[in-house]
This record gives C-alpha cells, structure tokens and sequence, in this order.
C-alpha cells in the first residue's frame, strides 16, 4: 500500500484538495437504535457516543463512561468474510501526559470460540500503529466500516485487523485503544509515552470493567504493538507497576518502537512519511501548549499548512500530499539545532523510553535497516531494560535495505514477524519459559 500511494504521488496525482474533516454529527436519522446497520453506515455513525460528557462522571481510570455494540467488518459491504468475534465500543476514563483526567475511545472483541490454552482467557491490550490525526482515523470507527472514504484523498482502511482477527480466532480476547484525541475531541498526542500508556493500561482496565465478557477477574493481560504502537507497548509496560498493579501482565511485544523521539528527524527527512512529522508537533502543542509559542515562531509558512493539514488526515492522505518533502522546508532554522534546544529538548526527552523497569518480560522486533524508526533507539532500549535487569529478547530483522525511502524496512518486518509474536505472546499466557538473550546482542 505504501509504494502504491508513493508512486501515485511520483506519477503526478497528488492535486491539491480540500482538506478532508471528521464526519459530522448527524443524528439518529429515526432508524432503531439497535439496528447496529443503520448506525453505522446510513446516519449516525458516530454522533454523540464520541462527545465528552460535561460533567465527567466520577470513576477511576479504566471507568466505564459509555458502551455499544458494533457490526465488525473487513469492508463496508461486510460481505468479505466475518469475524469469529462481537464487537463493542467503549468509551473509557484515563489521564493525560500530566495526570489530568481525559476520556479515551476504544475497541472490546469477545471472541466467539473458547481459550484452548491453560488458564482464563487472556487478554491483549493493542495498540495501533500510526493512523492519523483527524477523527476518522479513529480504530474504533475504522472496525465499523473496514474502509473509510470521504472526498479527494481522504480514505484509509483498518491495516492492522488482520492481526485483531487473528487473535480472537485463537481466543485471545482483545481490546484495542484509539489513544487519546483520536476521535474525541482534542487534537491526537502522537507518540507522547505517558498518554499513549495510560491509554492503553486503562482500556485493559476497561474490557475487564465491561459486563456479560468471559474475562475473569485478575486474568492475564500481555501489550501488543507497532511502531506507534511499539511505543505506545513499551511505555504501558515500564509505566504498569506504578501506575497499574493490579493488572497481571504477562509480557510485551514491542515492534519498531520510536524509543528516542530525537533521533528520528534524520529518518523522516525525504521519506513517503515525511509528513508524519505534522503530527508530532500537533501532538506537542496539544501537551505542552506553553510551548506554542516559540515552536511557532520557528515554522515556514509551509511549515504552518503542515500542522494545519495533517492535524485532519489519515495516514494516507499525509502519505499523498507531504511523501518526500525535505523537513528543512518547514522551518526557519536548522532543524537539528531546532531539536536540541529548548522547548523541543525538554519535550522529546519526556517521551524517552527505558527509564523504568518492567516487571514483565518483553521482546523487542527491530529490523537493522529500519528506514523510519532507526533500529539504535530500539536496541538502546533493550539495554536499557536489560541493565535494569529486566528479562528481554531482542529480536533483530536483517531483512536487507530496499527502498528505503518507500520505508518498506519499517513496515514490512511487522507481517513478516508478526506470527513469531503471537506465537511469544500465546507462550506467556501458557506460562512458557522466556529466551532472554541479554549480552548477545
């Protein structure tokens, strides 16, 4: 899909058009609101479920606030195939990157066939690799469609449930988390460590808080993530002691994690994901908004219509409108210098991962020659871990460099290795020993 839309940007069809918006609120149309059809295709697809409550009902993180069932689909006809599952939408409370309270959207799959391991059904906390920023992008609405499409170039589709699907068919119970201002109302904090982890720890905290599921209390619970979702793993499993004990956690999976946010400018420059780099401001600003104002004084206009652009797009229209373009357009001064000075330095270094210790092993998937996120953040965190005596296996992907720009390095090893995972995952579960392999890489 990547080298499909880059060479559709080589190729001249990246035209200007109007920058694609959220669906809008619409209403319940008349239809029976238990025509899950009807909700989710002819009116009220999204509608007031992802609208904040004012006041926030009481409750701890992982509370609750609303839920619904969903019709899941690979594609909107719903005709391809069905999952061996039923889904249901949450809307669930969790803390922002300072501790405030928020509200975070997700996922919850009950799978319709039993566990066959040993034990209770388990259960996997994903989180989603990159998706966007704009609302539309949002897991949780993408499951009910399978395809999004709206005007000029805004359409995405649900690249990773073939992964969920997978794994309810193999009875692990799922829930995925949209992360924080993906779909709600707020602009998304891409690859901000503690939102994104407090996100995902508290959607586990959520599918366990949901009625009438075959969970048990206090069963295991492993991460699953990557890329973004990499980190977003990472960061839930060394933030989990102190922020979630009571979940028993089993293990992490943790694919091409952005580690060290400061080493990546070099990796965007040029890439068909150049534009990425939209949503990791956007996502600062939304943090840390005493920052606005000297990070703005250093964009180019151009830089300006980046922010402005990408905070409503999906990872493919991003992909079409900013593949290949050169950071350096995008601000007034070095982009380098930029990064180590203040505020950026301060923010980025917030985002580092590897200063806690998890109390549950991890492997670590990394290809060498990893294009988009450079393989020295990952290996650094599994030494960091490692030093902390924390039990890793670093798995490194020597799939050879091709294309580097298209980031085929990056996205392919995820398919490639992807069963490898589940297979790691499904042993913690089991309560198979670990391969840790500290030293030996």
């Amino acid at each position: 899909m990547v080298a499909a839309l880059a060479v559709a940007c080589v190729g001249g069809l990246c035209v200007p058009t109007p920058t694609a918006r959220a669906d809008p609120v619409t209403g319940n149309c008349g239809f029976d609101p238990g025509d899950i059809y009807a909700r989710e295709f002819r009116c009220d697809r999204y509608g007031e479920f992802y609208t904040t409550p004012e006041p926030l009902p009481p409750g701890p993180p992982g509370a609750i606030i609303r839920s619904e069932p969903i019709r899941l689909v690979y594609e909107p006809s719903g005709q391809l195939g069905g999952w061996v599952a039923s889904g249901t939408r949450i809307m669930y409370r969790s803390n922002d990157t300072h501790g405030q309270p928020n509200v975070v959207t997700g996922t919850y799959f009950e799978p319709d066939r039993p566990w066959p391991g040993g034990g209770p059904r388990p259960l996997i906390a994903f989180a989603p690799g990159t998706q966007g920023q704009g609302d539309q992008c949002a897991p949780s609405r993408l499951f009910g469609q399978g395809i999004h499409f709206s005007s000029g170039l805004d359409i995405t589709l649900g690249y990773e449930q073939m992964f969920v699907a997978t794994m309810v068919a193999r009875g692990f119970a799922v829930v995925v988390t949209d992360y924080e201002g993906l779909g709600t109302e707020g602009v998304h904090t891409y690859v901000n460590r503690a939102a994104q982890a407090h996100a995902l720890l508290d959607a586990a905290r959520a599918a366990r808080a949901l009625p009438a599921t075959s969970l048990e209390p206090g069963g295991p619970v492993a991460f699953w993530g990557y890329s973004q979702g990499g980190a977003a793993s990472a960061a839930a499993v060394e933030l989990a002691p102190g922020y979630a004990p009571e979940l028993d956690i089993v293990g992490a999976y943790i694919g091409a994690p952005p580690a060290d946010l400061a080493l990546m400018a070099p990796f965007l420059d040029g890439s068909v994901l150049a534009g990425a780099l939209g949503y990791v401001v956007n996502g600062a600003l939304e943090a840390y908004p005493e920052a606005s104002v000297p990070l703005r004084r250093a964009l180019t206009p151009a830089g300006e219509d980046l922010l402005s652009r990408t905070k409503d797009q999906c990872v493919a229209e991003t992909m079409l409108t900013f593949a290949f373009h050169q950071i350096e357009e995008y601000f007034l001064a070095d982009p380098v210098a930029l990064l180590r000075a203040e505020p950026l330095m301060s923010i980025l270094d917030d985002q580092r991962i590897g200063r806690l210790r998890p109390s549950a092993p991890v492997v670590i998937d990394h290809n060498r020659w990893d294009p988009l996120v450079p393989y020295a953040g990952g290996r650094q965190l599994a030494l960091d871990w490692c030093a902390q005596g924390v039990d890793v296996e670093m798995r490194t992907n020597e799939q050879p460099p091709f294309l580097n720009k298209l980031v085929i390095n990056h996205a392919l090893p995820m398919w490639v290795d992807g069963e490898r995972g589940m297979q790691w995952i499904a042993d913690r579960f089991n309560g198979l020993p670990t391969t840790p392999n500290c030293g030996q890489f």
